[in-house]
């Protein structure tokens, strides 16, 4: 798994944002309570998609692999 960490300019864009990535089946996602921000947890055949559509609706996005047990 990767952890995603995103960040919007506008509320708008993290919420549109936060909703597809749902729709993909995205796992534990996170909103901050600036709303401008989230992070989710990507599985790897994902990750490309996620990134995409973050960029695609405004946002910046950093990564790193989760630890797994």
């Amino acid at each position: 798994m990767t952890e995603i960490r995103a960040t919007f300019p506008a509320r708008a864009e993290a919420k549109e944002a936060e909703q597809k990535l749902q729709a993909l089946r995205v796992s534990g996602l996170s909103s901050a309570e600036d709303g401008l921000s989230f992070t989710a947890s990507v599985t790897p055949e994902l990750i490309d998609r996620a990134l995409y559509l973050i960029e695609q609706t405004g946002g910046e996005a950093q990564q790193s692999v989760l630890e797994q047990s």
